[in-house]
Formats: C-alpha cells, structure tokens, sequence
C-alpha cells in the first residue's frame, strides 16, 4: 500500500500499488484510489473520494469532493461528476453519440454532468451530453437518454420518471398538500428543474 503525495498541491491520497497515477493528475486529500484503477494525466479529482477496484479516469474528466465510484467503472473524457455522487458497480458512461471504429471522433466529445449528490445505480448506462439532477436517483441497469430533474428517481429502459427521492436517500411519499420523507421528514416543493427543499418547514 502507499501513500503519495501530489508534487504540485501537496494534497495527501493512498493509491494501492497496483493501480496507475500518471504524472499530471490532480488528486484531492484522503482520496482512495484501489486494485487496478488507472488514473490519466490531467485527471481533476477532488478530495476525500473512493475508487473501488478497476476504475479508469481519463484525462479531461473533473470530479468533485467525496465521490465514491464503485468497481468496474470507467469515467470517459467530458464527464463531469460534482461533490458527493455515487456510481455503482458496472455503470456505463458514453462521450460519443455515433461511434465508429474507423471514424475519429476525438473532436465530438459531448459534455455528461452529475450534479451534487446523485446516485447512479449498477449496471446502469448514461447516454452522453445529458445532466442527471442533484440527488437524483437512477435505478440498476437503467438506460437513461435524457435529462434528470433534481431528486427524480429515474428506473427501466429507456429510464422513466417513476417517483422522488429524498436528500437522505429515501423515497418520497407524496401527501394531499407536499411532498415529504417518511424518513428524515423533509418536505419538499416541485420547482422548474425538480423537486426543492421547503426550507420554512423543514
């Protein structure tokens, strides 16, 4: 096991030994990066994260702080993944919409966010150029095409709207009047791009 230290920040992360942390990548304190993970040059990764076993982070991806991805995941150039996102074991990015072997399309990169505190569920797959809400929810093996409004649990293939999630991680069941967690008992209220917290009554 070691322990590096970042040259340039002087930001302190484990990496096991077998993965690769080319120079160049820019790696958050207390992140741990595990068995296999192949970190690129150019990488952005904030701190306090967790990668599980074969992970690959390529060179133009931007990650936040406390981002836990799970095994088997690779985070393709033009992903954007903000503070505190899940990815589960398995789930699929894609950066191109057309994909040909022959054809070199380096330059058509389309641009995927994961906002604040989504959860990515496993074996899921996000199609490019979309933005999945903050603490959306996206169900195992879901196929999503299309944009994801904040706290929206997203479930099938293709993935469709079948309910809200709480900032807690639980369902939201809907009453009469408001929505609220029957768990940590925040109410909320259904705005433009989603569901938003009602801070007057939590």
């Amino acid at each position: 096991m070691i322990i590096m230290s970042d040259q340039h920040t002087q930001q302190t992360f484990f990496a096991h030994p077998s993965s690769y942390i080319d120079d160049g990548a820019n790696i958050g304190s207390n992140t741990k990066i595990w068995h296999f993970c192949h970190i690129m040059s150019g990488a952005d990764i904030g701190a306090n994260c967790n990668f599980g076993q074969n992970v690959v982070v390529h060179s133009q991806v931007k990650i936040g702080d406390g981002v836990k991805v799970q095994n088997n995941v690779s985070i393709y150039d033009g992903v954007i993944l903000e503070d505190a996102v899940f990815c589960g074991p398995s789930m699929v990015f894609t950066n191109v919409l057309h994909p040909r072997s022959e054809v070199n399309r380096r330059e058509e990169f389309i641009q995927t966010r994961v906002k604040k505190g989504a959860t990515i569920g496993a074996n899921a797959t996000i199609r490019c150029g979309i933005t999945i809400g903050q603490y959306a929810f996206v169900g195992a093996g879901s196929v999503v095409l299309h944009d994801i409004p904040n706290h929206a649990l997203v479930v099938g293939n293709p993935a469709k709207h079948k309910g809200w999630m709480c900032v807690c991680g639980h369902r939201i069941n809907p009453g009469k009047d408001k929505l609220t967690c029957s768990s940590c008992h925040l109410s909320y209220d259904l705005g433009k791009h989603g569901l938003e917290i009602n801070h007057h009554e939590s």
